[in-house]
This record gives structure tokens, C-alpha cells and sequence, in this order.
């Protein structure tokens, strides 16, 4: 079964943050329930796969500034079939940024969200389950803005909250101060 793996995750995230049980569980049924969860093609919603990445002191985060949606957003997009979610955000993170090596900080999950994508050509509203995960550049920290994109920035963790008050993001700024003790 090639949700598994996913379930598995979500499992562990589960027992990790009990504060956020209810987005938990939604996530957990949607996987369980939808054989085609990780295909684009799910007009209800679907997997999609993202990267918070820090800088290899800790302090800042890469943020793109979304082309379609126009928000400071984390890196990262569709699985379009594939059920590693961690790939899909390896992926994501070296398409959307030009940066080519990163490593995983953190055992499994740093995040969840499930936010809503507005209609728009031909696409109905559907919803983005969106597993993220902590990685940091381990190479080369230049980055290049890609066609998806207004623009990308390397922005200090104060400064965030002055880009946007996406919820999500603001958590998982809040956890990545815990994760670094800053």
C-alpha cells in the first residue's frame, strides 16, 4: 500500500503534537480514505509536499513569494503520484530555489497544514494537504528565483510575521525557534 509510508508519519506526528490532533486526524482520514490522494488529479485535495528551509546557522528561512497566490510562502508543491512526500519536497526545495544539496534536520514531519486553493482556469477550489519537512542547504546557499515565483528571500525570523500572517507559517516559525533554541 503505498499510503503506508505517509500513515506511518502522520502516526508519529500524531503522538508528537497533540495540540494539533484535529488537523492530524483530518489528514490521517483524507490519506486513508482517498486511494488517489497523492494524484493532482483529486478535485477534493491531495498530498502535496514542502520544504521549511533554514540557513546552516539556524537563523534565517528561505521564503518565495508565490507567483500565483501572491503570499511569503515555504517551497514546495505536488506529489503528482508519488507517494515519498519527503522526495516530493526535495524535489520542490531544488526546483523552486536552484539549490541542489539539502539535508533533512528533523525525524519525519515538521509540519502539517491543510489550507484551500482558490478556483481559478478551469480548476475548481480544492484543498492542499500539505506534509512539510525541515531541511538545510548543505552546500551552496545561492539561490535562483524560478518562473513560480516573485521572488525568494532569505529573511530573518523576526521578520517573517512582517511578510505574513499566514497562520502555518507563523507556527512552524515558532518551531523552528524551538527546534534551534533561539
Amino acid at each position: 500500500m503505498q499510503r503506508q509510508p505517509l500513515i506511518g508519519q502522520l502516526l508519529s506526528y500524531f503522538r508528537d503534537y497533540p495540540d494539533e490532533s484535529s488537523t492530524t486526524k483530518r489528514f490521517l482520514d483524507f490519506v486513508e480514505a482517498e486511494e488517489a490522494c497523492f494524484e493532482r488529479s483529486t478535485q477534493s485535495g491531495h498530498v502535496t509536499g514542502s520544504a521549511w528551509i533554514v540557513s546552516p546557522d539556524g537563523h534565517r528561512v528561505l521564503l518565495t513569494h508565490h507567483r500565483k497566490l501572491d503570499l511569503w510562502l515555504q517551497l514546495g508543491g505536488h506529489a503528482d503520484g508519488d507517494p515519498d512526500v519527503l522526495a516530493v519536497a526535495y524535489k520542490e526545495a531544488r526546483e523552486e530555489s536552484g539549490i541542489e544539496e539539502f539535508e533533512q534536520l528533523s525525524q519525519g514531519i515538521f509540519d502539517l497544514d491543510i489550507h484551500p486553493i482558490p478556483a481559478r482556469k478551469g480548476e475548481p477550489e480544492h484543498l492542499h494537504f500539505d506534509v512539510r519537512y525541515l531541511l538545510r542547504p548543505t552546500g551552496n546557499t545561492e539561490y535562483i528565483v524560478s518562473p513560480e515565483s516573485h521572488d525568494l528571500r532569505w529573511v530573518e525570523l523576526d521578520e517573517v510575521a512582517s511578510l505574513t500572517t499566514e497562520e502555518s507559517i507563523l507556527r512552524m516559525v515558532a518551531k523552528h525557534r524551538a527546534f534551534f533554541d533561539l
